[in-house]
């Protein structure tokens, strides 16, 4: 299930920097949409960073093996 969950992130996040890359080619705005979306993404990867750090920092104080 992990598997479909990061192919989805990988798509949506190509998805929104190739939109944010051509409308700055073009000199265009952004839509709502895609900076909604840019900044959920960003929210997104920035707390799962987060956790995922915390949660390696306690299995290391803790001692337990995954």
């Amino acid at each position: 299930m992990i598997e479909v969950a990061a192919l989805f992130y990988g798509v949506l996040a190509s998805f929104i920097m190739a939109s944010v890359s051509r409308n700055r080619r073009e000199e265009r705005i952004n839509p709502p949409i895609v900076t909604l979306f840019g900044w959920v993404l960003l929210s997104f990867s920035a707390v799962m960073g987060t956790l995922l750090l915390g949660y390696a920092a306690f299995l290391l104080l803790t001692g337990i093996t995954t």
